[in-house]
């Protein structure tokens, strides 16, 4: 009975191993095991989160510290730099002892004072250039740099003395010697420049682009003679004696105790040579003087009072130290007003606004500073000259006044040389008709197109003029002519050359070409359809006797009636 409970008890427990006496249940030990791999985990998340948290406030620390020292930064004094350290820009092994024996200087000016400060060693020498503005702190040292102030004051330059140097006058009138900052090239510097300057440190910053003088004032090179220009031979011997002869003979003026007049004043019908006259003056005073090149000042005056009306006086100013620092140069300057009576017409004429109150006292206190300069001469053109203040025609300033006519036959024919020459190609035929002679065979053509302009008849009536008197005056196209008509008839007349020439058909000038130009010329001449306005009537058709009341143009095709209001 005994083995057999025994039997059956080893029968219970046959799916159990045995238990060592001593040590926990295997079931136990994996479920402990498990926990404490799970607690693992728990505690690796926990210190992840821990790590992180750890990281953002330091993070947050290092941001807080930095706005604290931001907040306690003592201020930095900003100077601008006028020599850079010795040894910038220094290479090899020589520069390092230097630098080991003394520290990196540099100058600087603050508030006006020159001082030589130390580098900081974080600050590249590279940055250290003449002109920069540089960061200074409460230990007068160098601790950072800026770009070069844009601001200052306004300066001329004059000169360029050297690779550094530049001779500069300032808002004052005085001359000053200033180093040119580091990034200005003296290359790209030119008399006339405005530059920014700290007169305290005498360093030019900046170039400024202002809108200048150079923009309204077309400085010229003349190469116009008096032989380009033709039908003006009374006008020119005046303008010739007027102006010449002071300028070449001065002593002798002197010795007779007379000055060379300070300007001149052209008038008359528009297109009739006078830019062309004071360009010749140029040229003429250029030859006659030192033989220096003339310069020509041509002043683009509606523009000059369009654009800028409230720096009208200063861009007036502008142009005559233009002309007085080239007359320095022992040069011939023509100062040359274009339309000058929409700059300086009379006082108390003006319509919407007397701006003139402004600017002819400015121009009057120029040109009569112009006395003590020599070789300039101020020439205004005019087509209204009844518009001119009295004052700027009055002695002393523009003292002559030349009446600028239209060209009759003779000096049609005149200018009508310098533009059909017997150079330019010519029709066989033409040539073959005068023996190949060019000469005969343009100077022929010339008279057919003088002929045909001048004829007076029907087929050359243009306009028929009802004066304030009731008289009625037919004018035909010869009443009308101007040299910039003429050299717009030969212009057509070669632009149909070429026309045939490209189409295959013979080319080159011919009499008929230049008659069909100038019938051309006559429908669509500007002059004259360009009036509008009895008083533009009155000028175009010399201004003098009774006023215009109406104008009815005959040209071909039907007649057009132009009453006065």
């Amino acid at each position: 009975m005994t083995d057999t409970g025994q039997t059956s008890l080893q029968g219970g427990q046959g799916e159990r191993e045995p238990q060592l006496l001593g040590l926990p249940d295997r079931d136990f030990a994996a479920h402990q095991l498990r926990e404490a791999r799970a607690e693992a985990v728990s505690l690796g998340a926990k210190n992840e989160r821990l790590v992180a948290a750890l990281t953002a406030a330091r993070e947050r620390i290092a941001e807080l510290g930095s706005q604290l020292d931001a907040a306690t930064l003592p201020p930095a004094t900003l100077g601008l730099l006028i020599s850079a350290p010795a040894g910038a820009g220094a290479s090899g092994d020589t520069a390092e002892p230097s630098r080991a024996e003394r520290p990196r200087e540099a100058g600087v000016s603050l508030a006006g004072r020159p001082m030589r400060l130390g580098v900081h060693p974080g600050v590249p020498d590279e940055d250290l250039t003449v002109g920069r503005l540089v960061a200074v702190n409460d230990q007068m040292l160098i601790v950072g740099t800026l770009p070069p102030p844009e601001t200052g004051e306004a300066v001329t330059l004059e000169e360029t003395l050297d690779a550094t140097r530049v001779l500069a006058t300032t808002g004052s009138g005085s001359a000053r010697i200033l180093t040119l900052a580091g990034h200005l090239d003296p290359a790209d510097l030119q008399p006339g420049d405005t530059l920014a300057a700290d007169l305290r440190a005498d360093v030019a910053t900046a170039l400024i682009e202002r809108t200048s003088v150079e923009q309204l004032v077309v400085s010229e090179t003349p190469d116009v003679s008096w032989d380009d220009i033709g039908g003006l031979g009374p006008q020119i011997e005046e303008i010739r004696d007027a102006l010449e002869l002071p300028f070449t003979h001065p002593g002798l003026y002197r010795s007779y105790g007379l000055r060379a007049p300070k300007g001149l004043l052209l008038y008359g019908p528009p297109g009739c040579g006078k830019t062309l006259i004071a360009k010749a003056v140029a040229t003429s005073l250029a030859s006659g003087t030192s033989g220096r090149q003339a310069a020509f000042l041509n002043i683009k005056g509606p523009e000059l009072l369009s654009k800028f009306v409230g720096e009208t006086e200063r861009q007036i100013r502008a142009i005559f130290d233009q002309a007085r620092k080239v007359a320095a140069e022992d040069r011939p300057v023509v100062v040359f007003f274009d339309e000058m009576e929409a700059l300086f017409r009379t006082r108390g004429s003006g319509v919407s606004s007397d701006v003139e109150t402004m600017i002819v006292p400015q121009v009057l206190a120029e040109i009569d500073g112009v006395e003590d300069l020599r070789n300039v001469v101020i020439i205004g053109a005019s087509n209204r000259e009844d518009m001119i203040d009295p004052a700027v025609l009055r002695p002393g300033r523009l003292d002559v006044t030349i009446r600028i006519e239209r060209p009759d036959a003779v000096g049609a024919q005149e200018i009508l040389s310098k533009h059909l020459t017997a150079e330019l190609p010519l029709a066989p035929e033409e040539l073959a008709a005068h023996g190949g002679d060019r000469e005969a065979t343009a100077a022929a053509m010339r008279r057919a197109a003088v002929a045909a302009l001048y004829e007076r008849s029907p087929a050359t009536a243009v306009l028929e003029v009802v004066y304030a008197d009731a008289t009625r005056h037919t004018l035909h196209l010869g009443d009308l002519v101007s040299g910039a008509m003429l050299a717009a008839v030969v212009a057509r007349a070669k632009t149909a050359s070429i026309k045939a020439e490209l189409a295959g058909e013979p080319g080159g000038l011919s009499t008929a070409r230049v008659l069909e130009a100038v019938a051309l010329q006559a429908r669509r001449s500007e002059e004259i359809t360009g009036a509008t306005t009895p008083e533009g009537w009155t000028r175009l058709l010399g201004g003098r006797g009774a006023a215009v009341r109406s104008v009815r143009r005959l040209a071909a095709g039907g007649a057009d009636r132009q009453d006065a209001p």
